[in-house]
Order: structure tokens, then sequence, then C-alpha cells
């Protein structure tokens, strides 16, 4: 009996020796669904700012930029204001450029919103703290930001362009891409010019706009995208030729200089030797007149192709029906055939003659006078003398009676 109790008594403790070590060591299936739980997303309202001590000048203004965060709160008005203002400083909470007592962001959204800071002249050196406050019906939270009058940072400006060299013909309009970034401790209007070759045009617009700038506001710290187009005269030579672009303000300034590379082109030119477009036509009888052919461009033309327009039942043919090329500044005759219909009636008609190239053409309208057969004048000569002797013959034998 004293051994079964004794035996029962070691197999009890041997229970309870088991049981914490199970507990410190739970199945594999029970530490992953432990440590598989997700933390919840923050929620609440905040007042943001990425510089919430910054330095001012007596006698400027200065923004600064912060916003209203809201995550998975339900929206609600909320009232803004700041307190502590110095005595003669002007504090205003800005939004989109306008004085704002309220803003109400939606859930997980954001407000941006900036201090504008107007600092007196006399004000001293020293560091104050505003606080920015935005209450509402069921949230409110507070923003301190500490500003110290001292020296700012001088305007800076820079200027990039991610293509500056382009190329082109005569005929290309060139537009360059830059961006602008205000290296500044305070918003600049920053003004654009451009130093262009004699006769060269230049435009600025906004990013992708179409609006025609001269300046562009940028807040401290940011970049604006903006566009050059340069547009060069048509008779411009094949070079390259530079563009200086720059930004100015507050006594700041950047350049960037942007290149067009232009290439030759040729320029089709059609006229006659003595420059005068009109000629005479028979009936039914071909009629040549001498065209000249030239190049007026700055690049050779190849395969320069002829080709006319005339009445009705006309026809037209040109020698050579295709000039292989003209170099620059020099002139090929073509012979135009022109034929007018059996039938056409004596006047003035128009014919319209065309060179053409890839790339160029000219046109020229020619006036051809169109007159009878001289043989037909002589057998009208002929019937009229006739049917006069007829006349005179029938009036001397009828007369005598």
């Amino acid at each position: 009996m004293r051994r079964l109790i004794a035996s029962l008594a070691l197999v009890a403790t041997s229970a309870l020796t088991i049981a914490p070590v199970l507990a410190a060591n739970p199945p594999p299936s029970t530490a992953a669904a432990t440590t598989s739980t997700t933390p919840q997303t923050a929620k609440g309202l905040w007042l943001l700012t990425d510089y919430p001590s910054q330095t001012v000048r007596a006698g400027e203004t200065t923004s600064i930029h912060f916003k209203l965060q809201n995550m998975g709160l339900p929206p609600e008005p909320l009232a803004l204001s700041v307190s502590d203002v110095p005595a003669g400083w002007k504090i205003d909470v800005m939004g989109s450029g306008q004085p704002v007592a309220a803003a109400m962001p939606a859930m997980n959204e954001s407000v941006s919103l900036q201090l504008r800071v107007d600092v007196p002249k006399e004000a001293k050196p020293g560091s104050h703290t505003v606080t920015v406050h935005a209450k509402g019906p069921n949230q409110s939270i507070d923003l301190p930001v500490t500003l110290t009058i001292g020296e700012i940072a001088p305007a800076k400006l820079t200027i990039k362009s991610t293509l500056p060299a382009l190329r082109g013909t005569p005929k290309s309009s060139f537009d360059y891409n830059l961006s602008v970034t205000n290296d500044s401790g305070k918003d600049l209007t920053v003004a654009l010019s451009a130093q262009a070759p004699a006769n060269f045009q230049t435009t600025f617009t906004e990013g992708y706009g179409t609006n025609e700038i001269s300046s562009i506001p940028i807040p401290a710290g940011q970049s604006k995208d903006i566009k050059i187009k340069v547009t060069p005269p048509r008779e411009v030579k094949a070079g390259d030729y530079p563009v200086l672009v720059k930004a100015s303000a507050e006594g700041a300034t950047a350049d960037q200089r942007v290149t067009l590379q232009i290439s030759g082109q040729g320029k089709l030119s059609l006229t006659t030797k003595d420059g005068r477009l009109s000629g005479d036509a028979t009936v039914g009888k071909n009629s040549e007149y001498t065209l000249l052919v030239g190049n007026d461009g700055t690049a050779p033309l190849e395969d320069v192709e002829m080709s006319g327009s005339v009445p009705t039942n006309w026809k037209v043919e040109f020698n050579p029906k295709t000039i292989q090329s003209i170099a620059p500044g020099d002139k090929k005759e073509v012979q135009a055939v022109v034929t007018p219909a059996e039938k056409a009636i004596a006047g003035d008609y128009v014919a319209s003659f065309r060179a053409g190239a890839r790339g160029d053409s000219a046109n020229a309208d020619f006036r051809i006078t169109v007159t009878t057969s001289t043989l037909w004048g002589i057998v009208g000569v002929g019937i009229i003398a006739v049917a006069l002797l007829v006349l005179l013959g029938a009036v001397a034998r009828f007369g005598r009676r």
C-alpha cells in the first residue's frame, strides 16, 4: 500500500513539471497565429510642417508651409487660428493664396496651408513661438512654430534643361523643357528672358500649358517646369546657334544655354529668264517657254519634279521632267511645251507650272495669249475676196438692165 501511494505521488510530481514546459513552448500553429497579427492603422488629426523652427527677417514677409492631415476620422470643419503673435506682427493663415479661417480635410486626406508672417521693420533680434490651432466640434490640434529674427539666406535660383541641344531645319520649331528651382527661404516671382541671335523668336510657357508668360511665381524650396520655344528665321544658314535663357528675382540670377543645331535646307524658286510670266500660243500648235528652276536655300535639292495644270483638252510637257539635283544658289533651265486645244477660242488663258522636291515646292502662274492659225486667216481673206468678186459681178450684170 505504501509503495502504491509513493508511485502515485511520483506521477503527480512529473505532471506538474511537464505543464510549464508545454506552456512555454506552444505548438507551431499557435506561434504562427500570434506573429501574424496586423497592427491597426493610426487614426487622428495632425498639423505638420517640414520646418517647425525658421528664420525670418525684420521688414519682410515670409511664407511657412504646413498641412492639416486627417487619418481615418470623419470629416468636420476645423477653425484655424494663431495665438501668441508678437506685438506689431501680422500672421495670416492662407489657403490657395487667400486668407482662410477654417479647413475640412476629407478622411485620409490633407489640406495644404501657409502662414504668411509680416515682421515689422523695428522688430528686435530674438526668438518667438507662435501656435497654430485647428479646432472642431470633436477634434483639435496645435502646432507650435518658432520664428527667429535674423539674416535670411539671399535669393538663389537654379535652372536646368533636360535636352540643351536640338537639331532641325529652318522650318522647325525648337522646344526646350527647363526646370527653375527657388533655393531661397521665401517665395519668389521669377522673371524669364532669353538672349537669341537676330530675328530668332522666343516665347515662354508654363510646363505643358499654352499661355505665354514672362514671369512665374515659385514657392520657397520648390521648382517649376517651363518651356521655351525658339523659332529661327526661314533664311537662316546651316550652323549651331546658342540661346541664353535667364531667370532672375531679387538680385539672384541663373542661366542655361541651349543650342539650335540647324541643318541646311533647299528652297525652290520658279520663274523665267526675263522674269515675265506670259507668252503667246497658237491653236493646235506646240509653244515652248523656258523656265528657270532655282535653289535659294542652303542645301542641295534632289529629284526635283516638274508638273503643270492647263485648260481642258490642252497638253503640257516638260523637258526635262525631273532634275536630279540643284545645288544651293544654282539654277536649271526647263522647257515647258504647251499645246492649246484644236477648238480653243482666241483669248487669254492661265497655265500653272510647279516644281516640287522633298520638303519644298514652288509654283508660277503663266498667262498664255492664244491666237488662231495664220493659214485660216489667209483662207478667210480668200473667201471674203471671192465673195466680193461675186458681188461685184452681180452688180455689174444686173445693173445694166
